[in-house]
């Protein structure tokens, strides 16, 4: 007795195919929300950074007693530098899932006719006589 194949019908990778993308749009769109809240985070964090440093200048101008800040306003400064950076990768990240998610819900739909135009003609069972 021969081991059972594997699925190798046009329909039955389709079935696989479909349950693979509908497993995967999920998980797409949850890191597209991720990646947008984290975005959001870093906007935010750049915002306190440029408001720490704008303030660290004003109190160092108005000081009496000679306070050297600037070192810690480079440092913030730098840090400011590394969250665009940060910031702009998440942003080419984001766009890539983006695409992707738009790319998996085309193949889906493409997927889904191509068993709907092969269900119709699947459908007809020659009449017994």
């Amino acid at each position: 007795m021969a081991a059972p194949a594997a699925v190798e019908t046009p329909c039955g990778r389709d079935a696989i195919a479909d349950g693979l993308l509908g497993l995967l749009r999920p998980a797409v769109q949850q890191l597209d929300l991720h990646v947008h809240s984290v975005r959001e985070s870093q906007v935010e964090l750049r915002e306190h950074i440029d408001n720490l440093a704008t303030e660290l200048c004003r109190i160092n101008e108005h000081q009496k007693v000679a306070l050297d800040l600037d070192p810690y306003v480079k440092k913030l400064l730098n840090a400011r530098r590394r969250v665009v950076l940060v910031n702009n990768i998440l942003q080419n990240a984001q766009e890539r899932l983006r695409r992707l998610n738009h790319n998996v819900a085309k193949e889906t739909a493409r997927r889904k006719t191509m068993l709907e135009t092969s269900g119709a003609f699947s459908t007809r069972s020659p009449s017994k006589p």
